[in-house]
């Protein structure tokens, strides 16, 4: 591969098979809304691309994909993430009038469709600008192609980066790995499910994320919220949970540089059934594990995990307090209609300054950070606290021992009833009661605290996802946190801060 002058990437493809993979990694990294166009000769590949860049998309290996030069255009269906995707493939080769398009659907773009074009040339303007224009040129061997790739930035990045992947995949596990999508999460991670050979692992694509503005104190929002910016962090954590005796995945292969990772695949088999209600035994064992995790000498108070050599990250005021702001920066607005007054904000800061405070006193330790749901993945083949799979814990800090449970017990995702979260609670405490000194009533506050902050956190994320990062399918999750949160509020140490939710935003 090499990158042309003017944002183009050149390629030489030998035989078919290179051809098909080629589409392959395009389709996965191609997304709602783009216009490929295919152009080149006759007999140059760009039907068979088109093929093989559909069955990937639909994940149907043996689609029946025909070339579409009578009927001008066919079209495919396939759910994309959280929406229906519809791909459009055309050939424009027998059109006589480039106003027809109209009447096939082929001009202008949905946010919900995929166009790709073969001789596109003929589509004129009506088209637009493509996100990508793939040239196909013959060689003098008859198999080989010359693929030129030209196109918008965004576009032209996604390709160059899933090229970079399959250059990863083949160097460090072998030729001819199969790739499939995998759901994500709200970060700017991806993953895929990769195969070869019967072997199915996980890739993690977590390019170290550029430092946005300073807000405050001369620090980008993710340093000051202690996130992690590279993969370099889940290695080391992986690392020290796996020293605890926790079920995390084996790492094959890394590229700490390219933010690329290969890891053990441990299944989908959750802690919630098939219709999403949680299963109570397995987050009672949920609640165990970290009761074993706390009972742990781990690190100190500084964060320092001297058995590893591990230094985490502290959750400390600054981390909770550019956390909890989010509910003032995106979520109450919307709710309340309009814009905080400083008044309202000074007292929410004063309310969660003293929170914080009372939280900071009570007993730290390893913070998992997103310990739900999603990032707990049950495994029947093992035992004791090994039946818990553990990923997505990249962003762990030394903190509350309570964030956690509240993580669990007020799953995001889930819904968790009351009669539920009180068992996990218990369970807990009673775990904990069995063999270290514990203080319930302390830990009570603590917990209270803790979903408090969690669940004021997750209501400015999801709003934030919605109005900033288009991704609106967060908004079903708002009811469910917003009932944990009059939960919490039942908590006297909470009054103050129902007051104001009260009054400003409404219960």
């Amino acid at each position: 591969m090499s990158v042309l002058p003017g944002e183009g990437i050149e390629l030489r493809l030998n035989h078919l098979t290179e051809t098909t993979q080629l589409a392959e990694d395009i389709a996965i990294c191609a997304r709602p809304g783009w216009l490929i166009c295919l152009q080149g000769d006759l007999g140059t590949g760009k039907t068979a691309f088109a093929r093989a860049f559909i069955r990937a998309l639909t994940n149907e290996p043996d689609l029946e994909v025909p070339s579409p030069s009578f009927s001008i255009v066919q079209t495919y269906e396939c759910d994309f993430e959280n929406c229906r995707l519809t791909i459009l493939h055309g050939d424009l080769y027998r059109l006589s009038d480039p106003e027809e398009l109209r009447e096939v659907g082929l001009d202008g773009s949905l946010q919900t469709t995929i166009r790709l074009v073969e001789w596109p040339e003929i589509g004129n303007a009506l088209l637009g600008v493509p996100n990508l224009s793939i040239r196909f040129e013959s060689c003098e061997d008859d198999e080989a192609r010359e693929i030129t790739l030209r196109g918008q930035s965004p576009a032209l990045n996604s390709v160059s980066r899933s090229l970079a992947i399959r250059t990863f995949l083949d160097t460090e596990w072998g030729n001819g790995v199969q790739r499939q999508r995998l759901a994500g999460d709200a970060s700017a991670r991806s993953y895929e499910t990769v195969l070869l050979g019967g072997e199915q692992r996980i890739l993690m694509n977590a390019p170290r994320r550029p430092d946005g503005p300073p807000i405050r104190d001369g620090k980008p929002y993710s340093q000051i919220a202690q996130l992690a910016e590279d993969i370099e962090r889940f290695l080391e954590i992986d690392e020290a949970l796996a020293f605890l005796g926790l079920k995390v995945p084996e790492i094959h292969a890394s590229d700490l540089a390219a933010g690329l990772m290969l890891l053990e695949d441990m299944g989908n088999e959750l802690i919630i059934d098939d219709d999403r209600h949680p299963i109570p035994d397995r987050y009672l064992a949920a609640a165990e594990l970290l009761a074993h995790l706390h009972r742990t000498n781990g690190p100190d108070k500084h964060g320092f995990f001297e058995e590893t050599g591990l230094s985490l990250r502290p959750y400390d005021e600054a981390a909770m307090m550019i956390e909890v702001e989010l509910l003032l920066d995106w979520y109450a607005p919307r709710f309340k209609g309009a814009a905080l007054s400083d008044r309202e904000r000074k007292q929410f800061l004063d309310v969660w300054s003293e929170l914080i405070e009372r939280l900071g006193a009570s007993d730290w330790h390893f913070v998992l950070r997103d310990y739900h749901s999603p990032n707990i993945l049950w495994q029947p083949a093992e035992r004791d606290i090994r039946r818990l799979g553990l990923i997505d814990f990249q962003d762990a800090v030394y903190g509350p021992k309570a964030y956690d449970l509240a993580s669990l017990a007020q799953d995001a995702r889930v819904d968790v009833t009351e009669e539920l979260e009180r068992s996990i609670f218990e369970y807990y405490a009673k775990v904990m009661a069995e063999t270290v000194q514990f203080d319930k009533e302390r830990f009570s506050e603590a917990y209270a605290i803790s979903c408090a902050l969690r669940t004021t956190k997750i209501l400015g994320i999801f709003v934030r996802l919605d109005e900033r990062d288009d991704k609106p399918g967060y908004l079903k999750h708002l009811p469910r946190i917003q009932a944990y949160i009059k939960r919490s509020f039942e908590h006297p140490s909470l009054r103050d801060y129902r007051d104001w939710y009260s009054s400003v935003i409404g219960l």
